[in-house]
């Protein structure tokens, strides 16, 4: 046989590189002669069995002979005893490579026993300092079920401990000692190290239990003080509001005192964050502030912080991030790791901005304490958007929605969102002394535009020249210094007024005039209580995230059929007159009605102080989010179960019976005899995943009942359902109470 050119090449490249190994292993090869004992040596009895490296180094010598022998001779029969060769040298490597990975693991235990020998001036055994007990004894990642993920938590802090200073905060340095300890003291993945002493545990306690009782406060000076100075403008904005209405709230807080007849209430430890206020979008914030920019959070930041304080709670105010991460005790870091303590606060109140802020340093401890989370939201987040699969799954998914918490700690500024709690401001309240002063001081012709920035005059001409017929129109648009405001010239602009100034104006004022934006502020209904008409647009179609880019990626469905759908289904006439603004005939009888009406200044209940203070004290009292078994609220007797038709949201099946949809009640229909009470026949059952269930399908008579608790939804409906609704009754001016709910 003669072997090619090709093949010659090959065996030559062989042959150099089986050298080069064989040189290399003999170099790792320890020789035997020496039987003195060194330092991290093993014994004979530990020994491995060291020849099999040298022999593996004799076959190879043996493989390179046999192939040059086959380089010169091209003698056939070679081949055999080649592959003989071949196939010994593959056990050989096999075996050998075993006892060179456990001889290297021996190695490196010995030279760290002999390491901690040296730190510690002794021959005793080496005791890691977080446990007290011998590495051996405690140190190995534990089998245990009740800790399913304790190992796979382990490598993962193997590998990646230094990818934030919050695990070396904690004392984890890499070795298996530190990591256990962290993950069964700080993160509860793996079961307590023997002979730990935890001084302080995850904190499981219900945030109302062992409170002193909460006494009803008038001086506000303290809360003034603890929000504290020099935070710019948007937090100036909040103080000045709080200290102008002091005294009101402080005769309120007596008044709310009597009503309640002195029913104990816990003082809460409360922390209020204002995401929006806080890193970099907190600065651009308050800069829109000063130029004309949107108030109505400001304005309910700084009554929620005021009802809470009245009402004799613990406030705690942060609108930085370094000021969050030292109240809440976030540790240093990128925010992988639980908080250091267990959270200082029973109660905290904060936004979407605060929401991710807390989660980025918060790590575990989010979702510990997520129940005693409060979302201000002005408006709205409904189920389908906040549970995070399904949202995913359905088309729900936004920038805003999937924190899964519960619907009822989402809190609006207005109560078009049942599914939500509705949080609120106050408004003016004037006296019977004011109003008639008001009145006496009213001028029927004068106007005033609701809108301080230019762009939301603009397309809006033929509208404002209909009502400038009738009335002198006033605006108060922001200017820019040398650079005058795009508005009409008729139009007697003020210039961007302090609040205390919007106020003398509109007590001169007939009219205000709503432009189609903003949406849903606090200022009509400030208006309102100052003797004033609201004129605003009516949209049609709808305004919804579908064609409106305000609405867009907001977590919500809901149509938006006005400019303010509170004031038009709330208030209405003759305080609200709402239009078709591209209708000038009848914007401009509209605006001769109001002229020659009389409108006494008018407050919605829920709008003041001592009905936010009422909603605050009930929210409080009976919203629990902690528990596993809370009590009932609002009790059950209130249910009013009601069968929508098809295409119908609860929400408005319930509002045409002059009742709201309670989202606490849907748990009582969840049930098949529900269908039956109803005079329903079910020829079949089943239990879903869907906002609109529970539901009943009438072609097919099949009943559906609900599968997921966090998507009980008021919202939602569709042209195949009737969906079983739980509405009831609510206090007069208080939609969010019923009545016996306080």
């Amino acid at each position: 046989m003669v072997i090619s050119f090709r093949t010659r090449r090959v065996c030559l490249v062989l042959c150099v590189l089986l050298s080069a190994l064989t040189l290399v292993l003999q170099n790792l090869w320890i020789p035997e002669g020496s039987e003195e004992q060194l330092p991290g040596k093993p014994r004979a009895s530990e020994a491995l069995p060291q020849y099999g490296v040298r022999k593996l180094a004799l076959r190879l010598e043996t493989l390179s002979s046999q192939i040059q022998a086959l380089k010169r001779d091209n003698i056939p029969d070679r081949l055999d005893s080649l592959a003989e060769t071949l196939q010994l040298l593959q056990k050989d490597h096999e075996s050998s490579m075993h006892s060179v990975q456990k001889d290297l693991a021996m190695v490196w235990e010995k030279l760290d026993t002999l390491l901690k020998r040296s730190l510690t001036g002794g021959d005793t055994p080496p005791r890691t300092p977080l446990t007290g007990m011998p590495d051996s004894e405690v140190c190995k990642i534990p089998n245990d079920p009740a800790f399913p993920l304790c190992a796979g938590k382990v490598e993962f802090l193997r590998a990646h401990w230094r990818s934030d200073p919050c695990y070396a905060h904690y004392g984890v340095d890499g070795g298996a000692c530190s990591i256990l300890a962290y993950l069964s003291d700080r993160e509860d993945f793996c079961p307590s190290l023997p002979g730990r002493n935890i001084s302080q545990g995850p904190d499981k306690t219900h945030p109302k239990e062992g409170k002193e009782e909460a006494v009803i406060r008038a001086d506000l000076t303290p809360l003034l003080e603890l929000i504290g100075t020099g935070r710019g403008p948007a937090v100036r904005f909040m103080q000045s509001r709080i200290e102008r209405l002091a005294g009101r709230w402080a005769r309120a807080g007596e008044r709310i005192r009597e009503k309640l007849h002195h029913k104990p209430q816990a003082q809460l430890k409360v922390l209020l964050h204002p995401g929006v206020l806080a890193g970099g979008a907190g600065e651009r914030f308050g800069e829109l502030a000063e130029r004309g920019g949107p108030l109505g959070e400001l304005v309910q930041w700084s009554d929620v912080a005021t009802a809470l304080f009245i009402l004799g709670h613990k406030v705690t105010f942060s609108t930085t991030l370094p000021e969050l991460h030292r109240v809440i005790g976030a540790p240093p870091g990128k925010g992988s790791c639980p908080i250091q303590v267990p959270l200082p606060f029973d109660l905290l109140y904060t936004d979407y901005h605060g929401l991710a802020q807390l989660q980025a340093c918060m790590g575990l401890s989010f979702n510990q304490y997520r129940c005693r989370f409060r979302v201000l939201d002005s408006f709205g987040t409904e189920p389908a958007f906040n549970q995070g699969e399904y949202s995913r799954l359905h088309g729900y998914s936004t920038a805003w929605g999937s924190w899964e918490l519960q619907p009822r700690q989402y809190m609006t500024m207005f109560p078009h969102s049942p599914d939500n709690s509705f949080m609120g401001f106050v408004s003016e309240e004037l006296g019977q002394d004011l109003e008639e002063e008001i009145q006496e001081h009213k001028e029927p012709n004068v106007a005033v535009v609701y809108g301080k920035q230019d762009y939301m005059w603009q397309g809006k001409e033929s509208y404002l020249e209909a009502i400038s017929q009738v009335m002198k129109i006033h605006g108060t648009v922001y200017q820019e210094t040398g650079s005058p405001p795009r508005i009409p010239g008729y139009v007697l602009n003020h210039g961007l007024l302090s609040q205390d100034q919007l106020l003398e104006l509109l007590k001169r004022a007939k009219l205000f005039i709503g432009l189609g934006f903003p949406y849903e502020g606090p200022a009509p209904l400030e208006a309102i209580a100052l003797g004033c008409v609201f004129l605003q647009p009516r949209f049609d179609p709808a305004h919804t995230p579908q064609n409106s880019a305000f609405y867009r990626g907001k977590p919500t469905t809901r149509q938006v059929r006005s400019q303010h759908p509170y004031a038009e289904d709330f208030i209405g006439k003759p305080y609200v007159w709402t239009v078709d603004m591209s209708n000038s005939t009848e914007v401009q009888e509209a605006v001769r009605t109001i002229l020659h009406s009389q409108v006494r200044p008018f407050t919605p209940y829920e709008f003041t102080r001592e009905g936010m203070l009422e909603r605050v004290f009930a929210y409080i009292s009976h919203q629990d989010f902690c528990s596993l078994t809370p009590q009932p609220w609002p009790p059950e007797n209130t249910l009013l179960a009601r069968l929508g038709s098809l295409g119908e949201s609860c929400t408005t099946v319930c509002l045409q019976a002059a009742l709201v949809c309670e989202p606490a009640h849907f748990q009582l229909l969840n049930k098949p005899d529900t269908f039956s009470s109803l005079g329903l026949n079910c020829s079949s059952t089943s239990v879903e995943v869907n906002h609109l269930l529970p539901a009943y399908n009438e072609r097919a008579q099949r009943c559906s009942l609900q599968r997921e608790g966090l998507l009980f939804s008021c919202a939602g409906s569709d042209n195949s359902h009737k969906r079983l609704c739980p509405c009831r009754r609510y206090q007069p001016g208080q939609v969010a109470l019923c009545q016996g709910c306080l």
